[in-house]
């Protein structure tokens, strides 16, 4: 069992690529530290995402995650980092990922990042009585 954090996100296949899913994660417990004072920032971030061949191993997202809490970041920045390497090692067709920092200076912030694969379309909104 590690106790390291890691920036090492691991895949697996995955299991059905011929369709459109969702795949929801909530990380509750993210800290980074803010660049301009060294405090310590909390977020809980939400990551949807449709897979293509691949999908984020929880233990090496947990871990990745960690590696955050002794870097300053503007939130931001922080947000798209993720989602780029997030983006980067699974290839999804779609990710969205909602960063909600708690508050700082009496301001909330909420940061949303997205990636698309090139050529891919969601399946139309289905609405059900």
């Amino acid at each position: 069992m590690s106790t390291q954090p890691s920036r090492i996100l691991e895949t697996f296949p995955n299991p059905k690529p011929e369709l459109d899913y969702t795949v929801r994660m909530t990380i509750p417990e993210f800290t980074c530290l803010c660049p301009k004072t060294g405090q310590p920032d909390f977020a809980t971030l939400d990551l949807e995402f449709v897979p293509d061949r691949a999908n984020v191993e929880l233990k090496s997202l947990k871990l990745y995650a960690w590696s955050f809490r002794d870097r300053g970041a503007f939130h931001e920045a922080v947000t798209n980092e993720i989602a780029d390497d997030l983006a980067a090692a699974m290839q999804p067709r779609y990710l969205r990922l909602t960063a909600k920092f708690n508050v700082r200076g009496g301001i909330y912030t909420t940061v949303v990042a997205t990636r698309r694969k090139p050529g891919w379309n969601p399946e139309p909104t289905v609405t059900l009585p």
